[in-house]
């Protein structure tokens, strides 16, 4: 029995470039809900407020 090369098609490319897009804008918005922490308990969880200002205004492609 002859194999079907893999191949990805128009429907999985198109659900897969939405949940990626999903996942940016779920980090975004988690940036920026991390940023009404203070700097302390952003600290100890080990995040940094200058990384979370980027992500949290990174531009949306």
């Amino acid at each position: 029995m002859p194999t079907i090369p893999a191949r990805r098609g128009f429907f999985r490319n198109a659900m897969n470039a939405l949940i990626e897009a999903r996942q940016r804008e779920a980090n975004r918005y988690v940036s920026g809900v991390l940023l009404y922490l203070d700097d302390e308990t952003l600290k100890a969880h080990g995040y940094d407020r200058e990384d979370l200002r980027k992500a949290a205004n990174s531009p949306y492609v």
